[in-house]
C-alpha cells in the first residue's frame, strides 16, 4: 500500500471483527512509529497496549460504569473550547448529523444516541487497543508531537491491513483505564485507539473534508525561472558547515559565498 492510499483509506472505523491482531504486527507498527518526528527528539508519547484478558476487563468495567450512569471523570485537558466559532462549529455539527444518520438515529432520540456511544467503551468490538499518555508537565508543541505519532501509527496499521479508531472518549473514564494499566501519576491520558480488522457488515458514512482553498493558502513569488540546486547563490552556513566546506574544497563549487552565522 502506498502512502497516498494509506492516508485516504484511513478512517475512524466503528465496527471490528474479533479476529486477533498478532503481537508481532503490533510490535512492528509501534517500532516503526517510534521514528515519528518530535521537537528536539523528546518523543513525548507513552503507550499502553491491551489485548486479551486485560482488555476484556477494561471493556467490562467501562461499559458497566457508563451503563450504570456513573458520572464522568473530569478530563485533564480541554477537548474543545467552550464556544466553537465558525467554521469549526458547523464542521462538528455536520459530523454528528452524518454519524447518527448512518446509524438511523434521530437527533432528538437521546437514549439511542447514548446506546450508540456506549460502543466506544467496548472498542467497537476490536480485539486490541492502545492508550496514549503524555507527561502533564509538557506543553502544546509536545501535544502536537503526540498527534503526529498517532497519525503515523494509524497509517502503518493500514499497511498491515488493519483499521483503527482514535477515541478521546476514554479520557472521560480515565480512572477506570488507570485501574488496568497503572500509569505513573505524572501522566495524563490523552486518548485510546481501537485496533483490529474491519467488520465490513457495519454501515458507515465517510465524512467529508473541507475544500483545499478553505484550509490552504499558497503564497507564491514572482513568476520566473526557479533556482536549481546547482545554481551559484549566496547562502549563509552554520559554522560547522562552513568549516566542512573549507576542509573539502571540492564541495564548495556550488557555493559562491559561505558566510558563518
Amino acid at each position: 500500500m502506498d502512502v497516498y492510499e494509506a492516508v485516504t483509506s484511513r478512517r475512524a472505523v466503528r465496527g471490528f471483527t474479533d479476529q486477533p491482531v498478532p503481537r508481532e504486527v503490533l510490535e512492528r507498527v509501534l517500532s516503526a512509529a517510534a521514528w515519528s518526528p518530535s521537537g528536539s527528539n523528546l518523543q513525548p508519547w507513552h503507550i499502553y497496549v491491551l489485548t486479551g484478558a486485560p482488555l476484556a476487563r477494561l471493556k467490562n468495567r467501562a461499559v458497566g460504569r457508563v451503563a450504570a450512569g456513573d458520572p464522568w471523570d473530569d478530563r485533564e485537558f480541554e477537548m474543545y473550547p467552550p464556544t466553537l466559532k465558525s467554521p469549526y462549529r458547523e464542521r462538528r455539527s455536520a459530523f454528528g448529523k452524518e454519524r447518527y444518520s448512518a446509524l438511523g438515529i434521530a437527533r432528538e432520540d437521546w437514549e439511542a444516541r447514548q446506546r450508540a456511544a456506549i460502543a466506544n467503551w467496548d472498542c467497537f468490538g476490536a480485539p486490541a487497543a492502545l492508550f496514549c499518555y503524555i507527561d502533564r508537565d509538557l506543553g502544546l508543541p509536545q501535544w502536537a508531537d503526540v498527534g503526529m505519532y498517532l497519525q503515523t501509527v494509524m497509517l502503518l496499521l493500514r499497511d498491515e491491513g488493519l483499521h483503527s479508531c482514535p477515541q478521546m472518549a476514554w479520557s472521560q473514564v480515565r480512572k477506570t483505564v488507570a485501574e488496568i494499566v497503572s500509569p505513573p501519576a505524572e501522566l495524563i491520558l490523552f486518548c485510546g485507539m481501537s485496533i483490529g480488522y474491519e467488520d465490513v457488515t457495519v454501515d458507515y458514512v465517510r465524512t467529508g473534508r473541507a475544500p483545499l482553498d478553505e484550509t490552504v493558502t499558497f503564497v507564491q513569488g514572482r513568476p520566473g525561472r526557479q533556482r536549481g540546486l546547482g545554481d551559484r547563490v549566496s547562502r549563509r552556513l552554520p559554522r560547522e558547515h562552513a568549516v566542512y566546506m573549507t576542509n573539502n574544497p571540492d564541495k564548495l563549487s556550488r557555493w559562491s559565498v559561505a558566510e558563518v552565522e
